[in-house]
């Protein structure tokens, strides 16, 4: 996976240097500059976003297992920096906050349903912002190539979209249980338990419609927060356009770059999207350059943040671990083994107390998963 992660990145890198020199870096220079202040108003734009869907992330949880707001808000910017700005998919800064999660108070199977839940209503919420975007087109422009060419990726998207719900329900967790007890080493049975408690956590946030319902509508406000940095970016720059154009462009560049999630920051797949789309309106090549520079400039001036932040989250919970005295045990050795002198009273012997491995603070099943995560996310732990 790495490797092909590596491969996918440098093609991403060759495809936007090759659109560059192809558009001229002097053109697409100075139509960044001719941004200005705009810049400035897309990267806070991001920021409120990026903090909206962390309270969409919020409001998944029920309210007696709830974490602090500050504390959702705080780790989407860790996993909004992770997906953007390491050559890692752009999924992985996802179960880095759910691990992360799972140490300020929530279990970690609720942390690791939150995760499931939070990036369901993402996926649904966009496919439908990008539907939106889709019938704009169809109206401003007719049904042409592009439309065409969207309304069979959103064709082929629905039944994946579907396929992700199920497998968060009662038959994917019977399936999931199927494969692990036939194919799992001994070693590994007790992934059987960690997935009963992350479907345990599925079920409890499912079971309330009205959160999941708030969540989408929370996520759907944060995409049409994004169709506001194409339309001040793009006027700052000179091309102003109509909010229903910025909605089209903004919502199938985002449908681009989910479809190249394997890519790190979609590299070369952002690019090439907004170059195509900006030409149905009219707007140059070096122009839909310089506003996918502008989206990488508030991709860094908000991710880098939540990698700092994610820095010093490692640190504090490896000084904390570190900290916590380790449990003893004390054990009782049969009377027949101890040693005794002409004279001596009886007495059980007590060996001196054995440190056993210490756990971490949240043990059970729950922290299972977050063990399991942990695993999975060792790597990018190396990057904090």
């Amino acid at each position: 996976m790495k490797r092909l992660t590596t491969l996918a990145l440098i093609v991403g890198l060759c495809t936007v240097a090759g659109l560059f020199l192809s558009s001229g870096l002097d053109d697409v220079a100075a139509a960044v500059v001719s941004a200005g202040w705009g810049a400035a108003i897309v990267v806070l734009a991001r920021a409120l976003a990026v903090a909206w869907a962390g309270f969409g992330w919020f409001v998944v949880f029920p309210k007696a297992d709830r974490p602090r707001l500050r504390d959702c808000v705080s780790l989407r910017f860790v996993r909004e920096g992770i997906n953007t700005l390491l050559p890692v998919a752009q999924v992985g800064g996802d179960f880095v906050g759910a691990r992360l999660l799972s140490q300020r108070g929530v279990s970690g199977g609720l942390a690791g349903a939150s995760m499931f839940v939070d990036l369901m209503t993402q996926a649904v919420t966009q496919f439908l912002f990008t539907v939106g975007g889709v019938a704009f087109l169809a109206w401003l422009h007719g049904d042409g190539p592009v439309v065409r060419t969207v309304a069979g990726g959103l064709a082929i998207a629905a039944p994946a979209l579907a396929a992700f719900f199920l497998i968060q329900r009662r038959s994917g967790h019977r399936v999931i249980q199927a494969l692990l007890s036939r194919f799992a080493a001994a070693r590994e049975w007790r992934a059987l338990g960690a997935v009963d408690v992350l479907y345990d956590g599925l079920r409890r946030l499912y079971s309330s419609p009205k959160r999941v319902g708030a969540a989408m509508v929370v996520h759907m406000a944060g995409w049409i927060v994004g169709a506001v940095e194409v339309y001040v970016a793009l006027h700052f720059m000179g091309y102003p356009v109509t909010v229903a154009e910025a909605i089209v462009i903004e919502s199938l560049a985002q449908a681009v770059r989910g479809a190249a999630f394997a890519v790190p920051g979609a590299l070369g797949a952002q690019e090439g999207g907004l170059i195509a789309l900006c030409a149905i309106f009219g707007i140059p090549a070096e122009v839909a350059l310089a506003l996918s520079l502008v989206k990488r400039l508030a991709d860094l001036l908000v991710g880098v943040p939540g990698l700092v932040a994610w820095h010093f989250m490692e640190g504090k919970g490896t000084l904390e671990d570190e900290g916590t005295p380790a449990p003893t045990e004390t054990r009782n050795v049969p009377e027949s083994l101890v040693p005794r002198k002409s004279g001596d009273v009886v007495r059980p012997a007590i060996v001196e107390p054995l440190p056993m491995q210490r756990v971490a603070a949240n043990t059970g099943a729950p922290h299972t998963v977050g063990m399991v995560m942990e695993s999975e996310m060792g790597a990018l732990r190396k990057c904090a």
